[in-house]
C-alpha cells in the first residue's frame, strides 16, 4: 500500500489552480484587446466612404472567432479543461508573428504591448501543463 501525503497534493493544486488563472486572466485581456480592435474596425468600415459588405463580413468573422476563441479557451484553462491550451499557445504565436510586420512597419507603439502580452500568456500557457 503506498501512501500519499495529501497536504503536498493540495498545495500542488493550489499552484495548479494559481497557473490556471493566471492563463485565463491573460486570455480574457486579449479576448478583450481583440472585440476592441474589431468593433473599431467595424466602425471604420461603417463610417468609410464607400461601403462594402465582404470586407465588414470578415471583420465581424475576425471579431466572434478571434474573441470568442480566445475567450472560449480562458474558460476552459478556468475551469481546468486544457482543451483550451493549444489554441491559446497558436493564437499568441501568431500574435508574435503579427508583431514582427508592426515592427518593420515602425508600429512601435501597437507592437510592444503586443509582444509583452502575447509573450506572457503564451509563456503562461506553456507552463500551465496538465498532469
Amino acid at each position: 500500500m503506498r501512501w500519499v501525503n495529501l497536504s503536498s497534493m493540495t498545495k500542488d493544486s493550489a499552484k495548479a489552480a494559481k497557473a490556471r488563472a493566471v492563463v485565463a486572466s491573460l486570455l480574457f485581456v486579449e479576448a478583450a484587446v481583440i472585440g476592441a480592435l474589431g468593433i473599431w474596425l467595424i466602425e471604420l468600415t461603417v463610417t468609410a466612404d464607400t461601403f462594402e459588405f465582404k470586407p465588414l463580413l470578415g471583420v465581424l468573422l475576425f471579431v466572434v472567432l478571434g474573441s470568442g476563441g480566445l475567450a472560449a479557451s480562458a474558460v476552459g484553462y478556468r475551469r481546468g479543461k486544457y482543451f483550451g491550451r493549444s489554441p491559446a499557445v497558436l493564437a499568441n504565436l501568431i500574435a508574435l508573428g503579427v508583431v514582427s510586420y508592426q515592427i518593420q512597419a515602425g508600429l512601435w507603439l501597437v507592437a510592444i504591448p503586443l509582444a509583452a502580452l502575447a509573450a506572457a500568456t503564451l509563456a503562461a500557457a506553456l507552463r500551465a501543463i496538465p498532469e
